[in-house]
Order: C-alpha cells, then sequence, then structure tokens
C-alpha cells in the first residue's frame, strides 16, 4: 500500500506543560509528515488522533499537543500517566487539513485546542511563503489558552505578516457570526482554516459561506461524529474540548446501524474484504458501507471516528470500485491509487475487494 497506516512504537522524548490542562508530547519519530497532519494513537484499548503542533519547516522533532477531555479516556490518561521515555502506539502521519500553494492570505478560526493544527500551519506558512496569516483564537479564559507564548513570539518575528486576536468568552461571550465576518474583513480571497468543538465550526463556516466565501477557500478540521445530535453537539461545546476525544468511545459503543425492514440483500452484488491475510465475502447491501460489510461478516477491522477524517479505517481496493461519502483524510493521488476510507466507501460496482493492511 502507498502508505503505511499501521502502529508503531514510538519513544516519547519529552513532555511540555502547556497549561492546566493541556500536554505536547514530543515523540522519537523521524517521520516525513506536512503541517496540519495528524497521528493516532492506540491506547487503553481506544483509537484517538491527535494533530501535530510542530511544522516540518521549522521544529526538528514531531510534537503532538493533547487536551485533557472531562471523563475522556485516552486524553486522561496520557496527561496523568505518560513521561519522558515512555513508549507508545502511533500511526504515521496523516491528514489533508494542509496548505495549498497560494499567494492568497491565510485567515484561521480556531477554538480551544483546535489551535494545535492551525500552529503547525501558521509556522509553515510564515517559513516557506510569503503571506499574511491571521488568526482568531477563541477560549474560555485566559488560564485556557495554549500557545500563547509562541504565538506571541511568531508574532514578533513577523509584525508585519501575523496577526494573532483573542477572544475569551468570559469577557466577551461566545464568538458570533458578525465578529467572524469582521474578522475576515477586506480578506474575502483568503484560504480560511477552522478548527475546534463543532459547534464553533459550524458557526464560523456559515459565517464565511455567508460572507461569500466559496467551498474552495474554506478547509476544516473534523474528529468528531459527522452525525452528533445538537445535544452531543451542546455537550462538547460546554466542555470546549476538541470532539474527537470522544468519538472513538461512541463508536466503540454503537451497535451496528439498523437496515431498513424492506432492504434486501443484492444477489448480484459482493463485497470481500481480506483481514489478516483471510479473505472473506458477503452479499453487497444497499447503501452499506465497506466498514458495515466488514462488521457484518463478523470482522473486527480498524476503525475510529467512522466520519471520514481519521485514515483508522483505510483499506486498499484491489477489484472493484467504491465511492466515498466524506473524505477528510486521502489526497487525490491516493485514492487514485486505490485508498478507501471504508467506513465512507460505498460500492458502485457489482462486485468489490478491499484488503486492509496487515
Amino acid at each position: 500500500m502507498a502508505r503505511d497506516h499501521g502502529f508503531h512504537p514510538v519513544r516519547i522524548t519529552r513532555v511540555v506543560r502547556e497549561t492546566d490542562d493541556a500536554r505536547t508530547f514530543v515523540l522519537d519519530a523521524p517521520w516525513p509528515y506536512r503541517a496540519g497532519q495528524f497521528v493516532t494513537f492506540r491506547a487503553c484499548g481506544a483509537l484517538r488522533s491527535y494533530s501535530m503542533s510542530s511544522s516540518p519547516d521549522t521544529d526538528g522533532e514531531l510534537m503532538t499537543t493533547v487536551k485533557r477531555v472531562p471523563g475522556g479516556l485516552v486524553s486522561n490518561w496520557m496527561l496523568d500517566n505518560l513521561e519522558s521515555g515512555d513508549v507508545v502506539e502511533v500511526t504515521r502521519p496523516a491528514g489533508i487539513f494542509c496548505l495549498r500553494e497560494t499567494s492568497a492570505p491565510l485567515v484561521a478560526f480556531c477554538g480551544g485546542s483546535g489551535v494545535t493544527p492551525i500552529l503547525s500551519l501558521v509556522k509553515s506558512a510564515l517559513a516557506t511563503t510569503r503571506r499574511n496569516v491571521r488568526v482568531l483564537l477563541a477560549n474560555r479564559d485566559a488560564d485556557a489558552v495554549i500557545f500563547r507564548s509562541v504565538l506571541a513570539e511568531l508574532s514578533e518575528l513577523h509584525p508585519d505578516r501575523l496577526e494573532v486576536h483573542h477572544h475569551l468568552d468570559v469577557l466577551n461571550g461566545f464568538v458570533t457570526e458578525t465578529q467572524i465576518r469582521n474578522f475576515v474583513n477586506v480578506d474575502s480571497h483568503a484560504d480560511f482554516y477552522i478548527c475546534g468543538p463543532a459547534p464553533f465550526m459550524d458557526l464560523t463556516e456559515r459565517a464565511l459561506r455567508d460572507h461569500g466565501a466559496g467551498a474552495d477557500q474554506i478547509f476544516v478540521e473534523r474528529f468528531g461524529s459527522a452525525d452528533a445530535s445538537p445535544a452531543e453537539q451542546a455537550e462538547q461545546a460546554e466542555q470546549a474540548e476538541r470532539p474527537e476525544a470522544q468519538a472513538a468511545d461512541a463508536a466503540e459503543a454503537a451497535p451496528e446501524e439498523p437496515k431498513a425492514a424492506a432492504e434486501e440483500p443484492r444477489e448480484d452484488g459482493t463485497v470481500t474484504i481480506v483481514l489478516g491475510g483471510k479473505k472473506h465475502t458477503v452479499p453487497q447491501h444497499p447503501g452499506e458501507t465497506l466498514l458495515q460489510s466488514a462488521r457484518r461478516a463478523g470482522l473486527a477491522p480498524p476503525f475510529s471516528c467512522e466520519a471520514g477524517n481519521c485514515a483508522t479505517c483505510i483499506a486498499q481496493i484491489t477489484a472493484g470500485e467504491a465511492k466515498m461519502r466524506v473524505n477528510n483524510a486521502l489526497d487525490d493521488d491516493e485514492v487514485a491509487e486505490g485508498l478507501i476510507l471504508t467506513c465512507q466507501g460505498e460500492p458502485v460496482s457489482a462486485d468489490i475487494t478491499v484488503v486492509y493492511e496487515d
């Protein structure tokens, strides 16, 4: 396969305290990566994806930053237990929340620990381009601001190119669509990057579209479930946490989606899954993803977010074709090579074979 999504033992070289509830883990992992990408950890019997706060253009070490989630299985374990010298299981970097080649300004909106991939992008943009960069960073209060000193240093180094605006909810209330449009101001031709709690991202994207931004200008990093209920989204907003920290727990606990009573297997179509070197074939079911077909075959393939974001469920199509409902993890070249997010892939050919990496 073109991309290695297996888990590898990686040693932690340093743990940096960012705030009371956020830590940066410096990893001894000399892998190539792009600014804005993430890695996936396997810990406590669960999978979690966390973005890099480092940049390959400015940092000699790979760093990922984790914020504690109230009741979160993995984030709490990592912050309470991991120390320098410990070994963790991690995938190689993945994700497409990256810079594109353009001279347009970069305008970013981040909430809470959503600043993590934004910092990576900002570092690379300042180091490798002449683009102007503006960041609106929303937090509950001053003590919750991650990377305040790093952003201040970058602002001092690039006073004519970097503007950072801190929005504190305790002083100014929650960010509004009007404030987002006002922050954009004359930079309507910019590339817009958004990361944070789901309600914050939805509001920001809506405000940008209403302000005239095109879909090709807006880049959103989502780790949470694509179909979270309003109550779940409200809970995420109240916790001011990145949604990926709860996503895998929900995915593990969620039962297989019920099928409509009138739905019948297609007699003329099959899905063949190769997992662990063993082949399993089941009839196609209309509207069923490849991951759902694999589960129906009694298999337990890897997955995490089930929203097309984390790439944990990646497999290789070796025969047939499929389409993806959502793809926020694979680039065009990887799709052309036959890689598929099985949680989002639906067969479009009568027969299809997908192979999970051993």
